[in-house]
């Protein structure tokens, strides 16, 4: 069980540790709400994230191919995305002063979006999430979907939190603060866009 936990660590490492919107979105968050709200991230993308693997572990022998449905999320996603970013640099344009209280969107729905809406996300887990999948079920049982599933979403969990927690606005000056705010609202921005392009292109901005 050991190895089968380690093998589950370091592959979901891959796909969790990456640089992507929801990391972009809740390091954004963290400036606001602290480790909390990295965690209340994690909790919306443990909503959405453990039906998905239910599913696929029911339905992994009858639904192969998830290419027509990536171009329409990434659509979706980008939108919300553009839409997320233009709330973070506005914030950074007009804060005057470092204050945890004005909140313009919710850590739990962000994190519920961002997942849901995410093709590649969902990709990961037919892709590289099915292979562990099967693995779990062949090694243990139905049991080895729950040992699957808990050795993947602490590191959901412990990530986001302490990205959100490094980028808490305590000891940051006013201009760094806003500095910080800004560079994650464009660095969200440009995940949209990258999004709103493979969707129309089937190609990556970069």
């Amino acid at each position: 069980m050991l190895e089968f936990v380690a093998k589950v660590v370091v592959v979901s490492s891959s796909g969790a540790l990456a640089p992507g919107p929801l990391s972009a979105a809740t390091a954004a968050i963290g400036v606001k709400n602290g480790w909390k709200g990295g965690f209340m991230v994690s909790t919306g993308h443990f909503i959405v994230e453990l039906p998905l693997v239910l599913i696929i572990a029911f339905f992994i022998s009858t639904y192969g191919g998830i290419e027509g449905i990536l171009r329409p999320l990434a659509l979706i996603g980008g939108s919300f995305l553009l839409f997320f970013g233009y709330l973070t640099v506005k914030s950074a344009l007009q804060t005057e002063e470092i204050s945890g209280k004005d909140k313009n969107f919710s850590p739990l729905l962000t994190g519920i979006a961002l997942t849901a809406l995410n093709p590649f996300f969902i990709a990961w887990w037919f892709g590289v999430g099915s292979v562990l999948i099967s693995e779990s079920i062949l090694t243990f049982g139905l049991i080895g979907i729950a040992i699957l599933f808990v050795s993947h979403i602490w590191i959901d969990f412990a990530f986001l939190s302490f990205l959100a927690y490094i980028t808490s606005f305590k000891g940051l000056t006013l201009r760094a603060y806003k500095f910080l705010l800004l560079s994650l609202g464009i660095l969200v921005l440009f995940f949209g866009l990258d999004y709103i392009y493979f969707a129309l292109t089937g190609m990556h901005i970069f």
